[in-house]
């Protein structure tokens, strides 16, 4: 076969007909005529291509955005011809779509397409409470800054930039509130107790409360009294804690000072003493001075102590309690005695009445007990015309004796007694002599005021 096409001209034999013809010159046409004559025909070649005569084989190559280099066998003047192989690349900022390399092909085309596309990151998603500015928007290089409302704090990266593979640097940040509250409290005070009182009644306004952040205040915790309560003497630390919606918590305090006012302390009288009210000489208190039993006040009863610390009035005494007996009726020398002392009264038919002598003895000898009970002895003895009345060494007439008999109703023919309270009433009747003992149980039992009973419980007895 290779000699075959190696041979030209190829000579074709045909045996057929010999056709002939004649051609008329000016007439159009031709004749034909038929021989048996053959001929050998030579087949025409196939035009030959010369590329070097033609350096422009492909259409010039541009890439849009890009730079193409090529590289062609002919030599730097032969860019577009058969053959040449061009490398494509794209500048910073972009990347190539498409094959990076070509090459021009005999169809006259170039071996494939490509095209520079920009790199573009995705937008960057909103940040919750915050916000973010880029430089150049979602390009490649671009770099975003962010940043948080006001009482926020940036948590992550500050900033992040378009990188050449399509993706931001780093990871989304988020704003988190991590700035306390701001609190403030109201003022410290100083109150002055309440007259006779130790105590202050003391208002406030709530504490002023403000989020850096979205404003909201979830809670206010009071550390202590509320506003509106009774304070004691001294001071008092009132706290606030205020959370907000992030649980950040901001604490402040303020301090109440309760002072009480006071007198000087007051001195019991001699022979006497005091009984005041609240705390015995603050503001407001009252004292007042009593005497022991066989003595009776003399001056002011009651002293109370005032905002200038200072008491009003004088101190009293307590003077020997003198019993005036030249009166014109039992009535007034009862009245002597009216919530000051108790009456034993007793009655005898004569000095040497057995009962008597047994009654008399026992008073005697229980002299301190009586007195400590507020108690005068007052004695009716005999019959008139030489009946006998006294209270100690005070000697009463006939008509009071025979008044006080009919008050008390004594009858002269036996012994007997009669105890009245410190308002004159009859409180108990005897017929036999009462011993001291039974006689103190029943006036500490029956008739002790408060005020005596608190005395005693404080003093104990003196007597024993």
């Amino acid at each position: 076969p290779r000699m075959a096409q190696e041979a030209a001209p190829v000579l074709l034999v045909v045996l057929a007909r010999l056709v002939s013809s004649t051609w008329h010159e000016g007439s159009g046409y031709y004749l034909e005529s038929h021989t048996n004559e053959v001929y050998a025909e030579e087949t025409p070649p196939e035009p030959a291509l010369d590329y070097r005569r033609v350096p422009q084989w492909c259409a010039t190559l541009n890439i849009h955005r890009g730079e193409a280099t090529c590289y062609s066998p002919r030599g730097s003047s032969y860019r577009s011809s058969l053959g040449t192989r061009c490398e494509l690349s794209c500048p910073r900022g972009y990347r190539l779509v498409g094959p990076s390399a070509v090459q021009c092909l005999p169809s006259r085309h170039w071996s494939g397409m490509a095209y520079c596309r920009q790199i573009r990151c995705h937008v960057l998603p909103a940040v919750l409470r915050g916000s973010y500015v880029c430089s150049a928007g979602v390009q490649m290089d671009s770099r975003c800054d962010y940043t948080c409302l006001p009482g926020y704090q940036l948590e992550g990266d500050r900033s992040r930039i378009c990188m050449e593979d399509g993706h931001w640097s780093g990871s989304e940040p988020i704003c988190v509130d991590t700035e306390p509250p701001k609190i403030r409290c109201p003022d410290s005070r100083e109150r002055i107790a309440e007259p006779g009182k130790l105590t202050a009644t003391v208002y406030w306004d709530p504490p002023r409360v403000r989020d850096s952040a979205d404003g909201v205040i979830k809670r206010v915790m009071l550390r202590g009294p509320e506003p509106g309560s009774e304070f004691p003497e001294g001071e008092h630390v009132i706290r606030y804690t205020a959370h907000d919606q992030a649980y950040n918590r901001a604490s402040c305090k303020f301090s109440i000072r309760v002072q009480v006012r006071r007198c000087p302390v007051l001195k019991p009288p001699q022979n006497g003493y005091i009984s005041c009210t609240s705390d015995g000489n603050n503001y407001g208190a009252t004292c007042e001075y009593l005497c022991d039993g066989g003595y009776e006040r003399q001056g002011t009863s009651l002293r109370v102590c005032q905002s200038t610390q200072q008491w009003t009035g004088s101190q009293p005494l307590c003077a020997p309690m003198q019993i005036n007996t030249d009166v014109h009726s039992a009535a007034s020398l009862l009245d002597q005695f009216h919530e000051k002392r108790r009456l034993f009264v007793i009655s005898a038919p004569d000095p040497s009445n057995r009962y008597y002598k047994m009654q008399i003895s026992m008073l005697q000898q229980a002299a301190c007990g009586l007195d400590l009970r507020h108690v005068t002895t007052i004695e009716l003895v005999g019959q008139p015309p030489h009946e006998v009345g006294r209270i100690r060494e005070h000697r009463l007439s006939l008509g009071i004796i025979e008044e006080l008999r009919r008050f008390l109703h004594l009858t002269r023919s036996h012994f007997n007694a009669v105890l009245l309270d410190k308002a004159g009433s009859d409180r108990e009747r005897y017929i036999s002599p009462v011993s001291p003992d039974e006689l103190f149980v029943f006036i500490d039992t029956y008739l002790l005021s408060e005020r005596e009973a608190a005395r005693r419980a404080q003093s104990g007895d003196p007597c024993e």
